[in-house]
């Protein structure tokens, strides 16, 4: 007598998947709701390492969009290279940032979303240990330079002879505003300047390292920093785009007694990296 295995294959009943991953005489998945189900459960073979690198790659870009949406800015995270803001910030550290006008204080220059040391030392704001914002900035604007993250000192309106509101440690040798570069004020910026009092003991802006710093050439305000994270992202870097050295200023830079050439981009950058020019999501 013959049994229900012994007719021809075509007539007996639907096939089922094999959950465990392997398959059997044939057998494959027929449904859409059935293939889903093997898909997620099979615990080998290739269909397997899709399904990992498929899920591991979806949590990676939800952690991403969750990071811009609450950053406003990509990438929302930066490795700081040089130790120009020691001891608030460190070579090495991976610094979050976030779009100036995301956590705006009533201090802030209106339209801009920061505020100056000058302003927070009023109210008694505070960033990284210090008054004022700490911003990430692309000096004069230039994308091929490299991005610079320096505290927010003063905001200065075009014309203004920003001299007597300066600190007068931090404008070198100069007695007056005409010795002064970028002073009078060539256009509304910020004048900004890392916390370093060894590397940076003046503005950026007396140094030629950049103008006033504009609204539009920010690009986010530092909000947290995590020690030593950033250096996996800055060899990464290292190995991708060899020749690119870090060279870090360790002397006191020359007072300046008279206006200055500003210095080239391609110069700024072999003779000091005083920012960061290394992203890491």
């Amino acid at each position: 007598m013959s049994g229900p295995e012994d007719g021809p294959r075509e007539n007996r009943g639907p096939s089922r998947p094999d959950l465990s991953g392997e398959s059997t005489d044939g057998d494959r998945p027929e449904s859409v709701r059935e293939w889903a189900h093997w898909a997620w459960t099979v615990d080998r073979g290739p269909v397997m390492v899709v399904r990992e690198i498929a899920i591991s790659a979806s949590v990676v870009l939800l952690i991403g969009l969750l990071l811009f949406g609450v950053a406003g800015v990509w990438p929302p995270m930066v490795a700081i290279e040089s130790g120009s803001m020691s001891p608030n910030m460190h070579q090495n550290d991976l610094v979050f940032i976030t779009a100036p006008d995301r956590f705006a204080n009533d201090a802030s220059v209106e339209g801009t979303g920061i505020v100056p040391a000058d302003e927070a030392e009023n109210t008694g704001y505070s960033k990284f240990g210090e008054p004022g914002d700490v911003i990430v900035f692309t000096p004069n604007g230039n994308d091929h330079r490299t991005p610079i993250i320096h505290r927010a000192e003063h905001w200065v309106e075009e014309g203004e002879d920003w001299y007597d509101r300066a600190d007068p440690d931090a404008v070198g040798a100069a007695g007056s505003c005409d010795e002064l570069q970028n002073c009078p004020a060539p256009h509304d910026g910020f004048i900004t300047k890392g916390d370093n009092e060894v590397t940076n003991t003046q503005y950026d802006q007396v140094r030629g390292q950049a103008d006033p710093v504009k609204p539009e050439w920010v690009i986010g305000t530092a909000e947290l920093r995590v020690p030593y994270l950033g250096w996996v992202r800055l060899q990464i870097a290292e190995i991708t785009s060899p020749g690119t050295v870090s060279v870090e200023v360790v002397s006191e830079p020359a007072a300046v007694t008279e206006p200055a050439a500003p210095i080239e981009p391609a110069a700024a950058t072999e003779v000091e990296r005083t920012g960061l020019d290394r992203c890491l999501l």
